[in-house]
């Protein structure tokens, strides 16, 4: 192949060729390809109001293929027609703004829809792992490929690989409307996330016995705030979300009808119901003048931040490492299931929006299920000996 020729540009095509070469399409007339020294890019020559001009379509690769790429010079040259300079905004794209600003423009409009827990994970997300590999890369540079590696080099982190490949699709679709990417070029689009293995931590009876003279003798003792002591009862006796609790204010606790209603969750409003232990440990928190919250914390008017020191000094006592503070909410619908209550009914306690969310804890039904089936053969069995003492 020499170095311009004219050919149909297929993916063959493209492959084979060489640094300098030049291939001019036969069915569009214009488009065409060429390799510089490593990448071959698509490109549109045509004439627009007299004057020659050079269209830079995109680098071969996602979502660059030689059928896209003459479609995209088909839209230009009807653009042309109407009267339209597409080659105009090729002084855009010299001029797109790397990801880090995108995303930092995205976090500014976007973020104030995330709630505060979300939109701090984005942040974090941003910071600690995404900007140190393509924050200084054009938005509208980053292929498929890019992301497919980025994505792979995180196998060992599974949660967090899938976590950053979703906050990147969300940023690209956002660029895309913006105008800073081509239309349906998100390359994040295709790739295989990790299946996550779900981590299943529940507090045995026995477990829940140890827990509970720790927490005893730290309230005693006073070893911590009173306030994260009955935060942590709160989350084993409600099932709440750690920051349902943490953020609990006293205008959204109803004695009466013995509820917790809030009026924002992670699914919106919720209500929780609360039980005679969880009503007790409510009645034993002093109000702090001026606070609003029942988790006070050190701050004057602000609650809690967090638990993790306390708990973790709590949990290593009772000999439970491994228990993160979530696991007390997995645990109380555990000791529900072991209860007899159906999947639906866990799933309205612990405030799920979808039954796919409730359904981790379909395996635990099996228990209770045993031994209505025990006790059932038992029944029948004393019957069916009685029957036969009768006999003899």
């Amino acid at each position: 192949m020499s170095s311009n020729t004219s050919a149909k540009i297929t993916l063959t095509v493209v492959r084979k060729l060489q640094p300098g070469e030049i291939v001019r399409d036969t069915e569009v007339k214009g488009f065409g390809v060429r390799r510089q020294k490593s990448a071959s890019s698509y490109f549109l020559k045509t004439r627009i109001k007299g004057r020659e001009r050079w269209i830079t379509i995109g680098r071969h690769g996602s979502p660059w293929t030689p059928d896209a790429a003459r479609k995209q010079a088909l839209k230009y040259l009807s653009e042309i027609a109407a009267g339209q300079d597409p080659a105009g905004n090729q002084e855009k794209f010299r001029t797109t703004p790397d990801l880090k600003a995108v995303a930092e423009q995205f976090m500014a409009e976007h973020g104030v829809k995330l709630k505060p827990k979300t939109r701090h994970d984005y942040d974090r997300l941003f910071r600690k792992v995404i900007f140190p590999v393509f924050g200084s890369r054009k938005i509208d540079d980053l292929s498929r490929s890019d992301m497919s590696r980025f994505h792979s080099l995180k196998a060992e982190t599974p949660r967090q690989a899938n976590f950053a490949l979703a906050v990147l699709s969300k940023l690209m679709n956002w660029s895309e409307a913006q105008g800073l990417r081509v239309e349906n070029s998100n390359p994040c689009k295709g790739i295989l996330k990790y299946k996550e293995k779900r981590r299943e931590r529940f507090l045995s009876l026995d477990e829940f016995a140890q827990l509970g003279e720790v927490l005893d003798d730290v309230e005693k003792n006073q070893n911590y705030s009173i306030f994260a002591i009955a935060a942590i009862r709160l989350l084993i006796f409600t099932g709440a979300r750690l920051g349902e609790v943490l953020e609990l204010k006293w205008e959204y606790i109803d004695l009466d009808r013995q509820i917790l209603w809030l009026p924002d969750s992670k699914t919106g409003q919720k209500t929780i119901n609360l039980n005679e232990e969880a009503l007790a440990v409510l009645e034993r928190i002093p109000r702090i003048e001026g606070n609003v919250y029942v988790i006070a914390g050190q701050r004057e008017g602000c609650h809690l931040v967090n638990l993790n020191k306390p708990w973790a000094a709590i949990r290593k006592t009772a000999g439970i490492e491994d228990v993160r503070l979530h696991d007390l909410r997995h645990s109380y619908a555990s000791v529900a299931v072991a209860s007899g209550a159906s999947l639906p009914m866990i799933g309205k306690l612990l405030g799920h929006m979808q039954t796919q969310t409730t359904a981790r804890y379909a395996h635990l039904s099996n228990d209770p299920i045993q031994q209505v089936n025990k006790d059932v053969g038992l029944i029948i069995g004393r019957a069916m000996a009685g029957g036969r003492e009768k006999l003899e």
